[in-house]
């Protein structure tokens, strides 16, 4: 018997890298991103379902890149500017950024 399998349409940049197997290295193809919100996005922006609002695109490496990332108080309004370094380290442990695609989401 076959699995039910579920598609969501998501939008990302025709110039944007193919994803990678799961397992490895992420090239900021966006797709996990854009196919649901991870925990952080869940946690800090309350963000339950649909693509995360804090995917953005990044021209000068022609990949996706995580806002909460990249420019933390662009999303977290309370967050102190000296606090920010800290909190990227964190969201960057989190996400497990740089670490290996994680994501069994495929793009089509």
């Amino acid at each position: 018997m076959k699995k039910p399998t579920s598609s969501t349409l998501i939008w990302l940049r025709q110039q944007a890298p193919l994803k990678p197997e799961v397992g490895q290295a992420c090239n900021g193809c966006g797709v996990c991103c854009a196919a649901e919100p991870c925990p952080v996005a869940l946690v800090f922006l309350w963000q339950r379902h649909g693509s995360c609002r804090a995917l953005l695109w990044d021209h000068a490496s022609m990949s996706y890149r995580c806002g909460m990332l990249t420019q933390p108080a662009q999303y977290l309004r309370w967050l102190p500017l000296r606090w920010q370094a800290w909190f990227a380290r964190r969201v960057r442990r989190w996400i497990a950024a740089g670490v290996g695609c994680d994501s069994s989401a495929q793009a089509e």
